[in-house]
C-alpha cells in the first residue's frame, strides 16, 4: 500500500491516497453558502457538462435547499457579481481555475473550497456525482440510509472555512449486492457501482456485465448442441453428460463456437465492459484425458478453466479491446493453477463460500480459503472477490457477521483486489439488518479503513433514533452468543445454530421489545419491529422444542398461529417476497411458517 503523498498542482495543494478519503488540508478561504436561509453562493456547470454533472448539481442544489432552506441557482455563468460559486464538474473547475488538477483518474475525486470559491469533480463518469456526495456528507452533514430515510441537519447559516482533498475508491467494483441498495439514487448517493447496486445513465451507469456468473450453459446450452456435440461436454466416468455438469475446456471446437455465440452477444450489448466466462453453479467439471492431463499439470481442474478462459479472451481482444472476461475460482476451481497466469484481460473472481463467516477470513478457521486469496494475488492482475454476508437459507434469522465485514474488506485490499462482490439477501425487503448491512458496505468498499464501530453507531443513531442503544445492545447480545457458541455461521447456517439458544432468544426478545417503546415514533417503531422478525422467525421455526425446555419464561404467548400472524403481518407490510433464497414468503406462510 502506497502512504498519501502532498503534491503541489499549481495554484492547488492537493492530497492524495489509494485508499479512502485522504485527509482535508487547511488551505486560506471563507465561504458562504447561505446566511439566514437566503443564498449566498451560486451552482456552475460547464456549457458542456455532461448528463451526470448536471444531475450532480441538481442534487447538490436540493440538498443545499433541504439543509439551509434556500434556493440556489444552477447555471453556465460563474458572473462577476459577489458571493461565492461552488463550480461543479472538471470542465467548470479548469475554467475558474487553470490549475486544477488534469489527471483524475476514474472515479478519483476532489473536493476543495478555495478563497470564496467551492470546486467539486472528479474523473469520469462518476467521480463528479460522488465528490458532490462526499461534500455533503462530510462537510454539509448529510446522510442516505435507505431509498427513503435520510438524515439532514438544518443550517440556515453554511459557512465553510478552506481545505482540499483529493481520494479514490480502495476497488474499482463495488457492490453491496443487497436488495435495499439496489435503488440507483441510492447506489450514486453512496458511491456503489455493481450491477444491481449502482446508477442508471444520469448517475453515471453502472458496471456492465454480458451474462453475470454461471454462464457456460447460456454460451454453449446442452438443449441445442449436446445431441451432435456431446464431446462438447463434460465426461464423468466415462460418459460424456450435458445434465448438470460443465464443458469439456479442451475441445478446440467447442470454444470456437462459444467464442462466436459470445461474440455475437457483446455485440448486441455495446456498454458491457465485463463478459462472464464462468463454470455453472454445480460440480462435474470434465475428467476426459486431455482435460485430467491439464489439471495434473496446473494441480487442479482452475487450469484447465483458466487457459480455456485466456484462449476465448486472446480470441475477442480485437475486437473487444475494453472488454475484460471473466472467471471463477470456485468450488473445484478455488486453487491457484501451478503454470498457467491469468491473461491482462480477464478477471478472476475468487468465492467464498466454504467459509467461516463468525471470524475474519484470515482466521486459522478459514487457512485454506485465505492460502488460495495469498495464491491469486500474486498471479492475477485484476482479482475480484465474491464474498456472501447473508445466510441463504434463512433470510430473516440473525446472523451476527457484523464485525467481520470490515476485517474482510481491508484483508482483499491488501491483496490487490479489485473488485468485490457482497451477496446478500438480493431477492426480498425485510431480511435481517439489511438496510444496516447495505450502508455500512457501501462505506466499507469506498475506504474499507473507516471505522465499523462508528459506521454501525452512525447508522443506528440516524435510523432508530431514540431505540438506537437498545439495538445496539441486540446486537451486541448476538455477537456475543455467536462467539461463545464456536458456531461457523456459514451461509448456509441452520435455525437450530448453538448462539441462538432458548436464553439469548429471550434476551433478544426482551431487548427489542423495550426498543420499540422507546422509538416513540412511528416509523422508528416501524422500523424496530423489523429487527424484531428475526427472533420470531427462530422461534416460529423452533416453536415445539424451544417451548418444551422454557418452563415458566415464555415471552411469545401459547399460540403459535398469533405469533404467526403478527410476523407474516410485518414482513408483509415491508414489501417481502422471500423468506430464503429458494422459498418465497407466501409459499411459507401456506405452510404455516415451516421450511421446505
Amino acid at each position: 500500500m502506497h502512504s498519501p503523498r502532498l503534491t503541489k498542482s499549481r495554484n492547488f495543494l492537493t492530497s492524495f491516497a489509494l485508499l479512502g478519503a485522504a485527509a482535508a488540508i487547511p488551505l486560506r478561504a471563507d465561504v458562504t453558502i447561505a446566511r439566514g436561509g437566503r443564498a449566498e453562493a451560486r451552482i456552475v456547470v460547464a456549457a458542456d457538462a455532461t448528463e451526470t454533472e448536471r444531475f450532480a448539481a441538481s442534487e447538490l442544489a436540493l440538498f443545499l435547499h433541504l439543509v439551509t432552506g434556500a434556493d440556489f441557482v444552477v447555471g453556465t455563468e460563474s458572473g462577476n457579481a459577489a458571493g461565492s460559486r461552488l463550480f461543479v464538474g472538471e470542465g467548470a473547475a479548469r475554467a475558474a481555475d487553470p490549475g486544477f488538477p488534469a489527471d483524475l483518474a476514474a472515479e478519483e475525486i476532489f473536493v476543495a473550497a478555495k478563497g470564496s470559491d467551492v470546486f467539486l469533480a472528479g474523473g469520469s463518469p462518476r467521480g463528479t456525482l460522488y465528490a458532490v456526495y462526499t461534500f455533503l456528507e462530510d462537510t454539509v452533514g448529510c446522510r442516505w440510509w435507505t431509498k427513503t430515510a435520510s438524515t439532514l441537519p438544518s443550517k440556515p447559516t453554511l459557512r465553510l472555512g478552506g481545505f482540499v482533498m483529493r481520494s479514490r475508491p480502495a476497488f474499482e467494483y463495488r457492490e453491496p449486492y443487497w436488495y435495499e441498495a439496489f435503488d440507483p439514487v441510492w447506489a450514486a448517493r453512496n458511491k456503489a457501482n455493481g450491477i444491481q447496486a449502482g446508477g442508471g445513465d444520469r448517475e453515471g451507469g453502472r458496471q456492465v456485465y454480458q451474462g453475470f456468473v454461471h454462464t457456460f450453459y447460456t454460451l454453449i446450452p446442452p438443449d441445442k448442441y449436446f445431441a451432435d456435440h456431446p464431446e462438447w461436454f463434460s465426461e464423468i466416468g466415462g460418459k460424456r453428460t450435458g445434465q448438470d455438469a460443465q464443458l469439456c475446456l479442451t475441445n478446440e471446437e467447442m470454444r470456437r463456437e462459444l467464442v462466436a455465440n459470445l461474440r455475437l452477444l457483446l455485440r448486441q450489448n455495446p456498454k458491457a465492459t465485463i463478459a462472464s466466462v464462468s463454470q455453472n453453479d454445480c460440480a462435474g467439471y470434465c475428467t476426459c484425458p486431455a482435460c485430467r492431463a491439464v489439471d495434473a499439470e496446473e494441480g487442479g481442474p482452475a487450469g484447465s478453466l483458466l487457459r480455456f478462459v485466456n484462449a476465448v479472451a486472446a480470441d475477442l481482444e480485437g475486437e473487444f479491446p475494453n472488454v475484460a472476461f471473466d472467471t471463477l475460482a470456485y468450488q473445484y476451481s478455488r486453487k491457484p493453477p501451478r503454470l498457467v497466469r491469468p491473461r491482462p484481460n480477464v478477471i478472476v473472481r475468487l468465492c467464498s463460500i466454504e467459509c467461516s463467516f463468525a471470524r475474519p477470513l484470515d482466521d486459522p478457521r478459514n487457512k485454506a480459503f485465505f492460502e488460495d486469496l495469498e495464491g491469486w494475488a500474486k498471479i492475477a492482475g485484476r482479482l475480484y472477490i465474491w464474498d456472501y454476508t447473508t445466510n441463504f437459507s434463512h433470510y430473516v434469522q440473525p446472523h451476527p457477521n457484523y464485525s467481520v465485514l470490515a476485517p474482510n474488506l481491508r484483508l482483499f485490499a491488501s491483496h490487490n483486489v479489485q473488485g468485490v462482490f457482497e451477496q446478500g439477501a438480493y431477492q426480498s425487503w425485510a431480511s435481517e439488518m439489511a438496510e444496516l448491512r447495505s450502508w455500512v458496505l457501501a462505506k466499507l468498499l469506498w475506504n474499507p479503513n473507516l471505522d465499523p464501530a462508528r459506521l454501525r453507531r452512525e447508522f443506528l443513531d440516524g435510523y432508530y433514533g431514540p431505540a438506537a442503544d437498545k439495538v445496539e445492545a441486540y446486537l451486541t447480545l448476538m455477537e456475543k452468543a455467536l462467539a461463545r457458541s464456536g458456531d461457523a455461521l456459514g451461509c448456509y447456517s441452520p435455525a437450530e445454530a448453538k448462539f441462538l439458544s432458548l436464553d439469548v432468544l429471550r434476551k433478544g426478545w426482551s431487548i427489542l421489545e423495550s426498543a420499540e417503546r422507546k422509538a416513540r415514533l412511528d416509523e422508528y417503531c416501524r422500523r424496530v419491529r423489523i429487527a424484531r422478525l428475526p427472533v420470531a422467525y427462530v422461534v416460529l421455526a423452533r416453536w415445539d422444542e424451544l417451548k418444551k425446555s422454557a418452563g415458566s419464561g415464555w415471552p411469545w404467548g401459547h399460540d403459535r398461529a398469533v405469533l404467526l400472524d403478527w410476523f407474516l403481518k410485518e414482513t408483509r407490510a415491508s414489501g417481502a417476497t422471500h423468506i430464503s433464497e429458494w422459498q418465497s414468503l407466501d409459499d411459507w406462510a401456506v405452510k404455516g411458517g415451516q421450511r421446505k
